[in-house]
């Protein structure tokens, strides 16, 4: 049996166990926001404007007195859903068109790869800026918007993979009792590249967490008053001398959560044994 190894050994991995305690504590507190933040996220009063942290405030105020804390514990619930989302749409739409690339071959495999270099080529963060100006900013936007930039390098990485399999005894076998490629997609080749898929989705959920964040910081991500971490930041960048707290908490939830992400996303990887690109 493979998948009691692999568990094995991402169990005995303990920066992979940190990383995953870290990502599950998020996604309870995101669960649970609802229930624990200590105020309404979206209601301040200006007599406690800029409170500093208290028994009361425990991260403090922001200047138009909404509670820091609660709007955090909401936050993680945008930033959860941007990263599970766009890593929907990114995996979806490259393994769709990785598994095409790699099996059709010919000049469907070249369109689709230079389709992919042509993305890979411009920067990111650039890229996102660029298309969420060019339509109206929305949350829904910003998760489809990054999981289109995404698509590339898991497309690159299963068209790698299946132009290993799809010459193995397995397919041959398959095409020959007359199987579909439809079938073969799903049934032979989809399986053997979904472990390279998972590791690079968990990795990519923290990039597009940063991403997000991004977006927000220059003020095309979530639109005000929705609590978002990089709108957040943005919002006390010129406080940051009378009122730090009001950017270095959410900075700070930003920090934590991608490397939460990342070392689970290394632990997967070596313990699923895949190859870096």
């Amino acid at each position: 049996m493979q998948a009691p190894r692999h568990w094995r050994r991402l169990a005995r991995d303990r920066w992979a166990l940190m990383g995953l305690a870290i990502v599950t504590i998020l996604t309870v507190l995101a669960l649970a926001a609802p229930w624990i933040a200590p105020a309404d996220p979206l209601r301040g009063s200006l007599d406690v404007s800029l409170h500093a942290p208290s028994r009361t405030f425990w991260f403090g105020t922001d200047v138009q007195g909404r509670d820091v804390l609660s709007r955090v514990l909401f936050g993680a619930r945008l930033s959860l859903a941007v990263g599970l989302v766009s890593q929907t749409v990114a995996g979806v739409l490259g393994v769709a068109l990785g598994l095409a690339a790699g099996y059709y071959g010919r000049w469907l495999d070249a369109g689709i790869m230079r389709l992919a270099d042509v993305t890979l080529a411009f920067p990111s963060l650039l890229l996102l800026i660029a298309i969420a100006a060019a339509v109206n900013p929305s949350l829904p936007v910003v998760f489809v918007v990054i999981g289109l930039v995404g698509w590339a390098g898991v497309a690159r990485v299963v068209r790698g993979e299946v132009l290993g399999l799809r010459t193995r005894d397995f397919v041959q076998a398959a095409r020959a009792l007359g199987a579909s490629d439809v079938r073969i997609l799903l049934r032979h080749l989809l399986p053997g590249v979904l472990a390279p898929v998972i590791v690079i989705a968990t990795l990519g959920i923290g990039g597009a967490i940063m991403a997000e964040a991004a977006l927000s910081f220059v003020g095309l991500g979530a639109r005000p008053p929705t609590p978002s971490w990089g709108a957040m930041v943005a919002d006390g960048r010129d406080l940051l001398r009378v009122a730090p707290w009001v950017s270095l908490v959410p900075g700070l939830a930003i920090g934590l959560t991608v490397l939460g992400v990342n070392l689970l996303g290394d632990g997967l990887r070596d313990a699923l044994e895949v190859r870096s690109a």
